[in-house]
């Protein structure tokens, strides 16, 4: 493997990986939309028992989602800067 090849995979990698970040940044704002939606719900149909039903389901599954997409996207800047990490060491050591 040589030099070029080696740092044209790992910006190919890094690049991937900051796009898939902002994906999972767009997914956690729709869910916040979701949970805000809940909360809507429970607020103005809170006399009627099925909107308001609805509305506590609506807003803890949007919660729980932004929960998972969070601790997604904290594992994967994790994992962004072991990658670049990585390439640098493998960069000094070329």
């Amino acid at each position: 493997m040589t030099k070029s090849e080696l740092i044209r995979g790992y910006e190919t990698e890094i690049a991937y990986q900051k796009h898939m970040l902002e994906n999972l940044g767009h997914w956690l704002t729709l869910l916040l939309a979701v949970t805000g939606l809940g909360f809507l719900l429970i607020y103005f149909f809170n006399k009627q028992i099925i909107l308001l039903i609805l509305g506590f389901v609506v807003m803890i599954l949007g919660s729980l989602g932004m929960l998972i997409f969070g601790y997604g996207i904290y594992h994967g800047k994790k994992n962004l800067a072991k990658v670049i990490d990585d390439f640098e060491t493998k960069l000094q050591s070329f």
